[in-house]
């Protein structure tokens, strides 16, 4: 019966990724009514987002340490009060700069504190199907731009963007504090027979006992850069995609589907890839995914018509969402429990500085050359050199070893 408690943390998680991420992102659709309401620029609120992945990055690394010192539940617990107060703050805000503290501040760090503790904690609860579970969990961002979004454009037809932020910020509280508390960590066989607890033993075939160690090992360093060349990949097509596809003649609306249909494939790559990693391990699956993803990327620049666009965002969330979730599963192997909140939120803390790249060099690209192409090229690249840096990973341990850890 415990260990099938481990689903319903898995549910929990997926929850809380869902609604905490999803209010994050749903800048995007106060994007329009903030600025005509007022007048601040676009690039303004924007750059709230941009200061969102920076704080979020930095701040996931301090969240993840303290999970690994205190638990996951009362870092969830402290950043779900965050949220609440940063988007109460920002629904309230009188300046543009104001805002930008509040969400890009506030919002951004309380958002590092849910996607490491909670991977770290699900992935302690399995030995086996444990791909599939932190898939699970990670599909709760997949799920976010597919209801809160939606809940945030239909707020906005029936009042003004002030009151739209406050009625999200107050039903995430009211949703995430409950949800905390489905949180637990998993029993200890050692402990559950009176034996003490050996966790120097939990260090992971990196052999790294330290955190410094850990950072210091080829095997964060190669995981690392893998990360943020394949955030970096991706992020520039999920942002300017749609205004390529306008761009490409495709009415705006028509245009805007294609963003959903990369969610939705999202979902499925993240199912599909955590139970392909499951069987045929990670590596494999990661450099599987890696690829696609790069392949998929580049010929976006091919696509002209709505039906090529769909396909080629089927394939390409598919793959960009499936790798996600792999990284915490390799810092599980390499590393073990008793650091791996730490070592993850490091991890994704480069990885969003590869998030913020893409916009901002995609832009950069059409601002001067007026095409995309350019991007998409770049995007190949990088994916690609992702992909051939993830063949240098390290020998992973055995399952035998692993279910020991």
């Amino acid at each position: 019966m415990k260990r099938h408690y481990g689903w319903v943390v898995v549910a929990a998680g997926a929850l809380i990724t869902c609604v905490a991420m999803g209010a994050l992102f749903s800048l995007a659709v106060f994007l329009q009514p903030m600025a005509d309401t007022t007048g601040w620029s676009r690039v303004g609120i924007s750059g709230a987002m941009t200061l969102d992945f920076i704080a979020m990055g930095v701040a996931g690394f301090g969240w993840g340490a303290l999970s690994d010192r205190y638990g996951a539940r009362i870092v969830v617990l402290c950043g779900t009060v965050l949220l609440g107060l940063g988007l109460f703050l920002a629904s309230r805000a009188q300046s543009l700069l104001e805002f930008q503290l509040y969400y890009g501040g506030i919002v951004g760090i309380a958002a590092g504190s849910f996607f490491a503790p909670m991977i770290a904690i699900v992935s302690a609860w399995f030995d086996e199907h444990r791909g599939l579970a932190v898939s699970l969990v990670s599909a709760g961002m997949g799920v976010a731009p597919l209801t809160v979004s939606p809940f945030a454009a239909w707020l906005i037809t029936h009042t003004d963007w002030r009151n739209a932020q406050l009625i999200i910020a107050a039903l995430a509280t009211l949703i995430l504090l409950p949800a905390t508390l489905l949180v637990r960590s998993p029993p200890k066989a050692a402990a559950a027979a009176g034996a003490p607890i050996d966790t120097t033993a939990d260090i992971g075939s990196s052999g790294a006992s330290t955190v410094v160690q850990a950072l210091h090992t080829p095997h964060f360093i190669i995981l690392a850069l893998v990360f943020f060349g394949c955030c970096a990949a991706h992020s520039g097509p999920i942002f300017h995609t749609v205004s390529y596809a306008i761009g490409c003649g495709l009415p705006t609306m028509a245009a805007v589907t294609i963003y959903s249909v990369e969610g939705v494939a999202g979902l499925g790559g993240r199912v599909l890839l955590g139970v392909l990693a499951d069987r045929i391990g990670v590596k494999t699956t990661l450099i599987a995914g890696l690829t696609v993803q790069a392949i998929a990327a580049g010929a976006y620049m091919f696509a002209r018509d709505l039906g090529t666009f769909y396909a080629l965002a089927t394939i390409f969330g598919a793959a960009y969402g499936g790798t996600m979730p792999l990284y915490a599963l390799l810092i599980r192997d390499y590393f073990g429990l008793r650091m791996m909140g730490t070592v993850l939120g490091a991890a994704a803390m480069i990885s969003s500085l590869g998030m913020a790249l893409g916009p901002a060099v995609g832009g950069w690209i059409y601002d001067s050359f007026r095409s995309y192409d350019g991007l998409y090229i770049g995007s190949f690249g990088i994916g690609i050199a992702a992909a051939v840096m993830a063949l240098a990973f390290p020998p992973l341990q055995s399952k035998s070893k692993a279910a020991m850890v």
